[in-house]
């Protein structure tokens, strides 16, 4: 870690150069997106969302590129080729891999949902690609595209429908830019298997809205989960880590909440990233939540140094213990996952 840019105080990781609460003072044109920028270079993705006046518009996201030709989105799996939006790397499937996790699963929503209550398996599906470049990214691996294997329709159809697989985990990365992808093959799979598997989400919640509707209907109908990963709330602070707008999450959420307030599908989580992402941080995500309905459950995740931000310690007990309290005082349901974490702290 070093000593902040701006205060010369508080310490901040190094990749980000502002301790958190400068970055929540500062002008947003003064937001460092340098690391963002190597991180992206490094990797051969697009430094920024392309916005080519002559180019095609992607609207699988709240990126929104206008992709010039033989020009890549900002995840890098969408390509303009000769004058049509395609998958960068293969039209035969997802750029994607499968396994299966034996339920209870440690997925994010396993200490409520219905699915873990079950005997038999959970059908991980983790998505290459992503439209955020989270600095500090527990699964980084999505980012390397050309080292991705491609899935087909019917390969994941076909070990979905397996007797033993009680439910189909979409994760990553994020499922936003391959989100199309995913609905045709999860209603396929509804179909064939007459509605027995439950169909779940972990994004962070940036897609198209019309989109992320479809896939909540599959959960509903499924009785599966949606989960958000609602990273950071104030702008400044998402930027930082993020190098994105978030604000479309929060839309989306909202948006689901109150087109189906009866149904007990949603659930959201936040990593607590030391220093940044504090307890006030978690008291604006945990009053957004409540205002939408305070029974919708709340997961605070512990973070393991990784990708960039590697400088950063294992979330702090205390931190944890402060964003748990915060947290409950505005929600009834609230858990801790990644507990194990905090005994290498």
């Amino acid at each position: 870690m070093i000593t902040c840019r701006t205060c010369g105080k508080k310490q901040a990781a190094e990749a980000v150069g502002d301790c958190s609460d400068c970055l929540r003072t500062l002008p947003v044109d003064k937001i460092l997106y340098t690391s963002h920028f190597q991180v992206r270079k490094k990797l051969q993705l697009p430094e920024c969302p392309p916005k080519n006046p002559e180019g095609l518009k992607c609207n699988l996201c709240s990126n929104t590129c206008l992709i010039g030709p033989e020009e890549r989105g900002y995840c890098g799996l969408r390509r303009n080729v000769n004058g049509k939006i395609k998958n960068a790397f293969s039209e035969r499937g997802a750029l994607a891999y499968i396994y299966y996790d034996p339920l209870p699963t440690n997925c994010c929503a396993a200490w409520f949902c219905e699915g873990s209550k079950e005997k038999g398996y959970n059908l991980a599906v983790f998505f290459y690609g992503c439209n955020f470049n989270c600095l500090f990214c527990q699964n980084s691996s999505h980012k390397r595209l050309e080292e991705a294997p491609v899935l087909s329709e019917e390969e994941i159809i076909k070990a979905a429908l397996r007797p033993e697989v009680r439910c189909v985990c979409y994760f990553g990365g994020s499922p936003e830019p391959q989100l199309p992808f995913a609905i045709k093959v999860s209603r396929r799979i509804l179909e064939e298997s007459k509605n027995k598997k439950h169909i779940c989400w972990e994004w962070n919640g940036c897609g198209n809205p019309a989109l992320v509707k479809k896939a909540a209907e599959l959960s509903i109908a499924s009785r599966g989960t949606v989960k958000f990963d609602l990273k950071a709330f104030h702008p400044n602070i998402a930027s930082a880590l993020c190098g994105r707008d978030l604000s479309q999450a929060y839309k989306n959420f909202s948006m689901l909440a109150h087109m189906f307030p009866e149904e007990n599908f949603l659930t959201a989580t936040t990593l607590l990233v030391p220093y940044y992402v504090d307890k006030k941080e978690v008291k604006e995500i945990s009053s957004f939540i409540s205002k939408e309905n305070r029974l919708i459950p709340y997961s605070l995740l512990v973070f393991h140094p990784d990708f960039v931000m590697n400088d950063l310690p294992i979330t702090p007990r205390k931190q944890v213990e402060e964003c748990f309290e915060e947290a409950c005082s505005y929600l009834s349901n609230v858990y801790v996952g990644n507990k194990n974490l905090l005994w290498l702290g």
